[in-house]
């Protein structure tokens, strides 16, 4: 028996829980049965039965003429033995018997469905016993597996396991006829019950066998619930149990396989009229009509073909002829839905396993004769499917058939193509030197020159019929094909050598023959093939030079690439030297790109001018990367301390009252650092970390940057200069310039907070006027910032420092504020206290105006004058200020007597700034400031 062929899928599906020898068996005893009629299939005396098509008997196998009409009709030809005459025992040589009868058309159907004697001998006492005293009953009136059930005991059989597996077999079968695939849907209470219960039952037997005796209570439940089932809804005159979709497809395709030869597969029984029509009477039974005959037989033929190994091409032929039936049959109108399903399930079949095949017919066709046979096979089937089945799209080209001959042209060159490439010597690797690649394609050229020719005379010699130009078609796609990979050669390399020369020498070659082709198959085309012309993309080989510069360009920009992306992963911003205070890999850098436009330049070619402009865009890409990636070190917010929330001064906090007790001696109001800095006297040590000394080597790294672009520009300006008819007076570099200026600005930015928020936190905003002002002056502050600002310059370059400074300016003026306005629970103010902070801000103004215009330090100092001034009002103006400024900004009149809305915090402090103006009185540590607070806000005291 013929295994599955992988690639053709049955269009049925499976059956759970049955394989193809229960199939071929359940087949054989449905055929048996309504058989009966028929010479030779009642033993001495025949049982009569009735057939509903109009038969009573039919030809007996030795009255067969010498010559088939059906396989006269599909172009089969005829064996040179029958096997009703041919087949006989004889197993000793030596001993001469007298001939056997010729076999009858029952023994001929056994022994093709390799049914054993003993089945066949238990089937026919089955019906022997079923039908006593029922002589005119009719076959489709018959259960067979319930009768088979009944009629047959274990001791009929070897031995206990073989009757459990018939007995299973049978259960399955009623199983997958009555609840898996009914011809009616289940429906009703009373037809789900008998079929819960008849499923129980089948699933109890798996393991043991049931009882199937006279008395068996579960043998009389099987019969009710088979019955009930089988008969419901049906006329009075057949039952249904076999003739559920696809389950009776399954019995009928296993019985058309019986016509095939055991012994040669590919050829077709001599008796094949007369087994065809006993197979008609199987029709009934099965639910069947001609068309659902001819369309499996159809698939039949299709089948063995291809499990017989596609050599036999008069299956095919065959296989073709009866798909014409199938066509006339489509159109009739009293289809029944049935039809219409496996119609599609198996012309859909058959095409995708033609079209896969078409798809690449150089690889599965050996003769060109099968295309003939394929191709209006495949054509016919996909017409049927688009205009007989509903819910098939219908190609809306006028020419399909021209449209798929081109799908698969195409599709099997480039199949063939893949091929050639991967074959031996024409496989190209990465471990092949350069010289090799070329040596290939070189060779592979002429090869697909060959292809091109041998498709020409044979392959669209066929074709042509349904394609005019196919020729053409094919020539077209193993130019595409080569010119792919001509151009990935040309990609993946960065010289222009003598061998890159011989390849491109041969690819015009090539393409020559290659458009010859297409002209000469184009000429009797309607539009000379200027369709076809069109889609070839020439190699241009004149002009490829200047194409592969293009590409060249990225190759040596790939390579700066990798600098940045090594610097990216490995930079630790810690200087060489002193003498060179910046990156190694901004050094690296630009070193490599001064020699990448150097010898980008010495190519003795006109290079245009476009080029160059792109040329000098992916540099600008790279430093502009470069900057950007020397900018990444955080945000100035990442420092600056989260503002803490309004409370009210408490007057005379415990803290200060702790404090005084403990060091009731001059320094009481000092913190730790400050006394710390007292007993070191005047020579404080900057505090600057080394997180913020690789922050100056950053600027430092930008700085060189902006020094090495006008360096860069000249040698661009001079090396271009050379291999251009005119001189450019454009400047390049100006977007790289803005870029480098503001990564710039922000790396002052972040080490200037982080200078005086992080490592000077704790003698200024961490410890400025904590307690008392006058014991927490500004002074060592200043000391320990002006060492700071010292070993700044001594680290930053002298060109970035003036930028750097000023932001250690603002930074500090905005620390310096902090305290005055956001200082938190450890800081209070009084009226008194102005004058000497008023002295502490001239003093760091006085520190700044020392490296910093008058001018500009005043500028940067204006807020925090205006809150300090802020501060010398007394606290009853602050409350008219604040009452006054807050009415404004919410919209609310003066005296109106609405409460007062809490101010927004906007971060923008002034004097003029209700939120600024409240922080102030917030801070103020008088009797007066606190009772506003409270009353009208409900400001809770500091903890």
């Amino acid at each position: 028996m013929l295994q599955p062929h992988p690639d053709v899928c049955c269009p049925f599906g499976t059956l759970d829980g049955l394989d193809s020898d229960d199939i071929r068996t359940t087949a054989y005893e449905i055929f048996f049965t309504s058989c009966r009629s028929s010479p030779g299939f009642g033993g001495r005396n025949a049982i009569q039965f009735y057939s509903t098509d109009g038969e009573n008997g039919s030809r007996s196998p030795s009255s067969l003429t010498p010559t088939s009409r059906f396989k006269r009709v599909v172009g089969l030809k005829m064996l040179r033995r029958s096997l009703s005459s041919s087949r006989r025992t004889n197993s000793n040589p030596g001993i001469t018997r007298k001939p056997r009868r010729p076999l009858t058309s029952a023994e001929i159907m056994r022994e093709q469905m390799k049914v054993s004697e003993a089945s066949d001998n238990r089937l026919r006492k089955t019906l022997m016993r079923t039908l006593v005293g029922q002589m005119g009953r009719r076959a489709e009136t018959i259960i067979l597996p319930l009768e088979l059930l009944r009629h047959l005991k274990p001791t009929e059989f070897n031995d206990s396991n073989e009757y459990h597996i018939w007995q299973k077999r049978q259960l399955k079968i009623l199983e997958v006829g009555l609840l898996h695939h009914p011809s009616k849907p289940l429906d009703g209470n009373g037809t789900n019950n008998f079929a819960m219960c008849l499923g129980d039952i089948i699933r109890s037997s798996i393991h043991k066998p049931i009882d199937t005796g006279k008395n068996s209570e579960t043998m009389r439940t099987i019969c009710n619930c088979v019955v009930s089932l089988a008969w419901r809804n049906a006329p009075t005159d057949f039952c249904h149990w076999a003739d559920g979709f696809p389950f009776n497809a399954h019995l009928y395709v296993s019985l058309l396989r019986s016509i095939f030869d055991l012994k040669d597969e590919t050829c077709v029984l001599d008796e094949v009229d007369e087994l065809l029509e006993l197979m008609k009477k199987t029709w009934t039974t099965l639910g069947f009509n001609k068309p659902m005959h001819d369309l499996c037989f159809t698939w039949v033929l299709f089948q063995q073909y291809v499990m017989t190994g596609q050599v036999e091409t008069d299956l095919l032929s065959a296989s073709l002829t009866m798909l014409t039936e199938v066509a006339n049959d489509s159109k009739k109108v009293d289809r029944e839905a049935v039809y219409v399903e496996m119609l599609s399930v198996v012309l859909t079949s058959m095409t995708v396993w033609c079209e896969k095949r078409l798809m690449d017919y150089h690889g599965s066709f050996s003769d060109v004769g099968v295309m003939e046979h394929i191709l209006p096979l495949v054509f016919s089937a996909t017409r049927i499917l688009e205009e007989d089945v509903p819910g098939v799209k219908a190609d809306i080209a006028s020419d399909s058939e021209g449209n798929k001959v081109d799908q698969y042209t195409r599709s099997s060159l480039k199949n063939a193509f893949s091929k050639m490439v991967e074959n031996g010597i024409n496989v190209i690797s990465r471990k092949m030197s350069f010289q090799q690649v070329c040596e290939t394609l070189v060779r592979l050229a002429q090869e697909t020159e060959e292809l091109a020719y041998k498709e020409k005379g044979s392959f669209s010699m066929v074709l042509k019929k349904w394609h005019p130009i196919s020729a053409g078609v094919a020539a077209v796609t193993l130019h595409s094909c080569y010119g792919a990979l001509l151009k990935q050669f040309l990609t993946c390399n960065s010289d222009i050598t003598n061998e890159m020369l011989t390849v491109l020498q041969r690819a015009d070659k090539l393409e020559k023959a290659l458009v010859n082709m297409v002209v000469e198959d184009s000429v009797e085309c309607e539009d000379g093939g200027k369709t076809v012309v069109k889609e070839m993309v020439l190699y241009e080989v004149d002009s490829i030079i200047v194409k592969f510069l293009g590409q060249s360009i990225i190759g040596r920009l790939k390579r700066i690439k990798v600098i940045l992306h090594k610097a990216k992963e490995t930079e630790t911003w810690n200087p060489k030297s002193k003498s060179e205070p910046y990156s190694q890999s901004a050094v690296e850098l630009l070193k490599q790109t001064r020699e990448l436009v150097v010898s980008f330049f010495d190519i003795p070619i006109t290079i245009p001018e476009d080029l160059v402009h792109e040329f000098v865009d992916g540099i600008e890409k790279i430093l502009q990367d470069y900057a950007t990636f020397v900018a990444s070190c955080g945000s100035k917010q990442n420092y600056i301390p989260t503002l803490p929330p309004l409370t009210r001064c408490s007057r005379d906090s415990k803290f200060i009252k702790l404090w005084k007790k403990a060091t009731p001696c001059a320094v009481a109001g000092l913190s730790p650092y400050h006394v710390g800095l007292e007993e070191e006297g005047n020579n404080p040590r900057p505090s600057t970390s080394r997180g913020t000394q690789r922050l100056y080597i950053r600027l430092n790294t930008l700085h060189y940057i902006i020094l090495q672009l006008t360096s860069l520009d000249k040698c661009l300006y001079y090396s271009s200069s050379k291999t251009r008819k005119t001189h450019s007076s454009h400047a390049h570099f100006v977007h790289t310039r803005a870029e480098i200026m503001g990564a710039t600005q922000h790396v002052c930015e972040v080490a200037a907070y982080r200078l005086i928020f992080l490592d000077s936190n704790p003698v200024l905003y961490g410890s400025l006027y904590e307690g008392h002002v006058v014991n927490a002056r500004i002074s060592p502050a200043l000391r320990v910032l002006k060492q700071n600002l010292t070993l700044l310059s001594a680290i930053v370059t002298e060109r970035a420092q003036p930028l750097a400074i000023k932001q250690v300016m603002k930074a500090s003026f905005e620390a310096f504020l902090m305290v005055l306005i956001a200082g938190g629970s450890t800081r209070s103010f009084t009226r008194t206290d102005h004058e000497m902070i008023q002295d502490d801000l001239k003093q760091l103004k006085s520190l700044f105006g020392e490296m910093e215009a008058l001018d500009v330090v005043e500028k940067e100092a204006e807020t925090i004058q205006g809150v300090v001034d802020l501060m010398a009002n007394s606290t009853e103006q602050l409350v008219e200020d604040f009452t006054q400024v807050a009415c404004e900004a919410s919209g609310m009149g003066a005296g109106s007597g609405q409460t007062l809305p809490m101010p927004p915090t906007t971060g923008r402090w002034s004097s003029s700034d209700p939120n600024t103006i409240l922080r102030v009185l917030c801070h103020r540590k008088d009797r007066v400031a606190n009772l506003f607070l409270k009353t009208t806000f409900h400001l809770a005291k500091r903890a």
